[in-house]
């Protein structure tokens, strides 16, 4: 396997199989050491991670933030609604004066498309991608490949369908990319409206037939209907969405027996997904948020600490 040589990481699109197995593998080792009754190492003792995010997160955040914790790294959180954002003041240039502290990695949630790549190119500190509008979204993807590899044993072969919001989806893209290019088949389902043709471009299949991709798939991942992106109408109702498109337990007796369910979270309950089948026997949701803290902690550890080390931080 290759040695890691990123700086930054900011989308799958560029990443090739290598460079994502020597995540999952590293990733591994963290979910073992969250696992202990001391949940941590000194792999990242003496480096600083900002958590700079300009819009609201709950899972990504805390995820980050723990798993720099876990490895022994001082953190430091940064809401644009209580920084010099709210008084004017440029990503570009907060991220600046961020970096004047010295801190090690910045780990960046914006709303606008390029965010990420621009601070990159512009700051000597690590950048991570932690979503940017509906462009991207790597560390989901990476921990939902994960997920599925530790579920089932690989990722190549499988039949992958991503349900419901793709056109406002960045875990929609970054998870084509990544499955992809790790040899799964992905296939996107959902309203029209909410398929943007373009969509085969990035390596997908559409079929607007529910039933069918059910029936087909080894991986049923329904995504969160993102209102508060929609600019325009793109739907009658939720109701019918609910009743087309929702998994629900009827419609998932039409699946393999070996099916995982999974999302990205936050749930609509009732809307793309039952409660049935959000707390029930296929659902690996619960596993996704565990082992995001322990793919975060790989990233977090190959950008800045794995040179010279072992994974204990000798």
């Amino acid at each position: 396997m290759s040695e890691w040589v990123k700086h930054d990481l900011l989308d799958l699109q560029d990443m090739s199989k290598a460079e994502i197995e020597i995540i999952l593998e590293t990733a591994k080792s963290f979910k073992e050491v969250s696992s202990r009754d001391v949940k941590k190492v000194p792999a990242l003792r003496g480096k600083t991670v900002v958590m700079l995010f300009f819009e609201p997160s709950t899972r990504t955040r805390s995820s980050f933030e723990l798993a720099a914790k876990r490895l022994s790294a001082d953190t430091i959180n940064i809401a644009a609604s209580s920084s010099s954002l709210s008084k004017g003041e440029s990503a570009l240039d907060t991220a600046r004066n961020i970096e004047a502290m010295n801190v090690d990695a910045i780990v960046v949630r914006h709303s606008s498309s390029g965010v990420p790549q621009v601070l990159s190119k512009n700051l000597n500190a690590s950048v991570i991608n932690a979503g940017d509008g509906c462009r991207s979204h790597p560390t989901q993807a990476l921990l939902d490949m994960f997920t599925i590899q530790e579920k089932l044993g690989r990722i190549g072969g499988l039949k992958v369908a991503i349900l419901g919001d793709i056109r406002h989806s960045r875990v929609a893209r970054s998870n084509i990319w990544g499955l992809t290019t790790m040899g799964a088949e992905v296939t996107v389902c959902g309203p029209s409206t909410l398929v943007p043709p373009e969509i085969e471009d990035l390596g997908a299949k559409i079929n607007y037939d529910i039933r069918e991709v059910i029936r087909q798939s080894d991986v049923l991942m329904p995504l969160r209907i993102q209102m508060e992106r929609q600019q325009q109408k793109f739907l009658p109702s939720l109701r019918e969405y609910a009743k087309e498109f929702g998994i629900d337990k009827k419609k998932l007796e039409l699946a393999k027996k070996d099916v995982i369910i999974m999302h990205p979270g936050p749930t609509n309950r009732g809307l793309e997904v039952s409660a049935e089948v959000a707390d029930g026997e296929y659902s690996v949701i619960l596993n996704q948020v565990t082992n995001g803290v322990a793919v975060r902690m790989a990233i977090l550890y190959l950008l800045l600490g794995a040179k010279g080390k072992s994974i204990e931080g000798k």
